[in-house]
This record gives structure tokens, sequence and C-alpha cells, in this order.
């Protein structure tokens, strides 16, 4: 059987995807509540190299943030048109990057991609650049091969996915959606999968951040019973959050885990010195639940454990939810980007996909809560935030395989 061109022609990109790679990683787009600057010279760059190679002017959205020295969070979008008008394939990926962390954990500079074999080292090669320059190279080879697609072609490279503080998606989707998005729009979000390539994400559970304000009375530890040990409470907090799992005990084999998680996580520091009884500890629990439960259920559960606590050790508890995001509907899988995405992935690597649910959110839920479908898919090591985070080259270019096939084929409705 003949080669189908994209295939041809992507087999001699792996020097791209090494130069790409390269040049994104050496502008880390890190933040400012993480120290960065944001997104703005890796948004240049990639411009530039746009540009240069024959994508057409992209609208490009700026977010106002006044802590970092442009002024802006800038987004991206790109759009080529298909044949059906009536419909366009976006593919999502992210700018921003996380912070390496403890550089002695590192065999290599962070921001110097390091190759070896079929394997890049570096911070953001796979979260997020490896789906980013998979749609760049699937957009290019429309161009390059003066192919048309059978629907409009959406990029879109967006800001702040990393510390979501509004300045990405969800400003863009209340700035600009009508600019940008008709009603039979679906996106493909490549910031997610498996190493297999067989899972594809169509749902999401719930998520809520709770803040937990333990305050006791300070003294000196040499005379504990003139104060209220803050510590003492909120470690017995910290064990009641276990008894979360009991009250909200449903399962979905569609996620991994199949259940609810209560997990604490973060605590801030008390007292600087050993000798003082604290009168305050700080804590913080991720919850990713199940869609079925309501999070003020979750939250209500959480501040009746919190007044056994106080009534035991004396102390007062105030517990807050600092984020609230209910989980929006599920992609169905007969969709036509599911059905899309599943034609392309038989394509490329013989094998169905899987339809999967998730505990970490990503960008498609906000589109999913827009009323568009979305689904997040790539084939990759999932290896994001860690110490010489890697990517696939190979995986790369068959992550733009796919999504080129994809728009090729189209948004294609039950009636097509």
């Amino acid at each position: 059987m003949q080669e189908h061109p994209f295939k041809t022609y992507l087999s001699g990109k792996r020097d791209l995807v090494i130069e790409l790679q390269k040049n994104l990683s050496a502008r880390p787009a890190i933040g400012p509540s993480n120290g960065g600057q944001g997104e703005k010279e890796k948004a240049d760059w990639i411009q530039s190299w746009c540009a240069a190679n024959g994508f057409p002017e992209p609208f490009v959205i700026n977010a106002p943030d006044a802590r970092v020295e442009s002024g802006v969070r800038p987004s991206l979008a790109y759009v080529m048109p298909g044949a059906d008008q009536e419909r366009t394939l976006w593919l999502v990926a992210h700018m921003d990057i996380v912070p390496p962390g403890d550089l002695s954990l590192w065999e290599s500079d962070p921001y110097a991609v390091r190759v070896e074999g079929d394997t890049l080292y570096g911070r953001g090669v796979e979260d997020n650049q490896q789906g980013l320059v998979s749609a760049l190279l699937a957009f290019k080879a429309f161009l390059d091969l003066k192919r048309v697609p059978a629907c409009n072609f959406g990029l879109l490279l967006v800001a702040d996915e990393e510390t979501s503080e509004n300045m990405g998606v969800p400003y863009i989707l209340e700035r600009h959606a009508a600019r940008l998005f008709g009603k039979n729009d679906a996106f493909l979000v490549p910031d997610g999968g498996s190493d297999s390539g067989k899972t594809a994400c169509v749902a999401e559970k719930s998520l809520m951040w709770m803040k937990v304000s333990v305050i006791g009375k300070q003294c000196h530890a040499s005379t504990p019973d003139e104060g209220v040990n803050s510590l003492i409470a909120a470690s017995a907090l910290v064990l009641k959050t276990r008894e979360l799992q009991a009250l909200f005990p449903k399962q979905d084999a569609l996620y991994s885990p199949p259940y609810s998680t209560f997990e604490p996580t973060r605590k801030e520091e008390n007292v600087p010195n050993v000798n003082t009884v604290p009168g305050l500890d700080v804590l913080y629990i991720d919850c990713r639940v199940l869609p079925e439960y309501n999070l003020d259920d979750v939250l209500a559960a959480m501040r009746a454990l919190a007044a056994g606590v106080e009534k035991t050790y004396g102390a007062r508890i105030e517990v807050e939810a600092l984020r609230k995001d209910p989980a929006p509907r599920p992609t169905q899988t007969d969709s036509p980007v599911v059905k899309a995405l599943r034609r392309a992935v038989n394509a490329v690597y013989g094998h169905d996909i899987i339809p999967v649910g998730a505990g970490g959110l990503t960008v498609s839920s906000q589109f999913r809560a827009a009323g568009f479908d979305a689904v997040v898919w790539s084939r990759m090591h999932h290896n994001p935030h860690v110490p010489n985070e890697r990517s696939s080259i190979a995986w790369t270019l068959e992550g733009a395989e796919v999504m080129a096939l994809m728009a090729e084929t189209g948004l294609q409705t039950a009636s097509c």
C-alpha cells in the first residue's frame, strides 16, 4: 500500500522537531506567580517562525497583566480555511511551563534541550511543547503539501495554563469566543495521554481546593497547658480527611483512579523556632470528585469533620474553598471529534482509542463548560513537572500525523 503523503512528509522532520524544541525551551514561559515574565518572548518567536513558514497572520489575544514587563500574556490563534466553512477543528496547546525546581536533580541544563537518540530532555519538552510542536508540524504539512483540510483547521496556542489565573482560555472564551469559535467547532488538546497512545480523555472529575486554617493559642513549649497547639489539631484533621472517602464512596471505571480523592497537600510554615507551641497552622486539601457529587456537599462534610476536631482539641478551624470547578458534561464518544480521532489513530497506529476520564484538569474542561466538544489525546511519556522531563521525537511526529489526518477527514456529522 502506498504511504500517505503526511507520513512521507513528516518522516523527514526529525531535525525540525529538535530545532523547534530547542528554541522553545530556550525561551522559558514561566508565569509571574512562579517568578517569571510570562509567554511574550516565546510567543514572539513562534510568530516569527510561523511567518517565515507561510502561516496566515495570527489573531493575537493579549490578556493584560501588570506583573510582567511586557504588560500582557499573549495567546495566538491561527486558522487555515477548509472545504467545510461551518466547522473548525482546533488544536490547543499551552505555551507556559513550570519552573525546573531543584536544579541539582537535573542531569543537564533544563533550558538547553539534550538529545539522546529518540529522546529529548528539558523543561517543557513534554508539557506542553510536544503537543505544540506536533500541532505546528501538522499545520505546516498542509501548507507545504498544498492540501486543503476538510474543515477549517485552527491552532490555538494559549497562555496561563499552569497557574490558571484566567489569562488564557477563560480570557479567550470570555472576550473573543464570538470572533473565533462557531457552534460546530471542536477541540483536540494534546496535553495528556499514555505511552500506548490508546487513551483519549473525554471527561474530567470536579476539582476543589480547600484551605484549612487551624487557630489555637501560641505559648512557650515548656508550658503547653497555657496554649492550644494548632499543629496537633491540624494533624488530627489531616487524618480525619480519610473519612471523606467513606462519605463519598461511588466509583466509576471511566476514571483512574475510579473513586473521588481527597488529598492533604501543602502546609504553610507556622512558628520559626522549636520552643514555641504554634497558634496557627494553615493547610490545603486537593479534592478530585466524581461528577455525581456536589462540591458544596464535600465542603459541608469537611466542615463537619473540622467541627469534631474543634471539640476534641479546643482549636478553632476555618474551612474555605479556594477553587471550585464542577465537572462539565463529558464529550460523547460518538461525537465528530472523537470519531475523527478514532479514524486517525487507527490509520497511524492500527488500534482503536479507549475513552477515559481524568482527575487532572486540562483546558478541555473549559471548552466543554462553554458547550464545545473537546478530547485530550497524545502518545507521551506523561512526565510533566519532574526533573529531566523528556519527550519522544517519533511520538511527536506521529502526533502531527494524527492531527493532520483528523483535519483531512474533518468533523463529519452523522448525516455525512
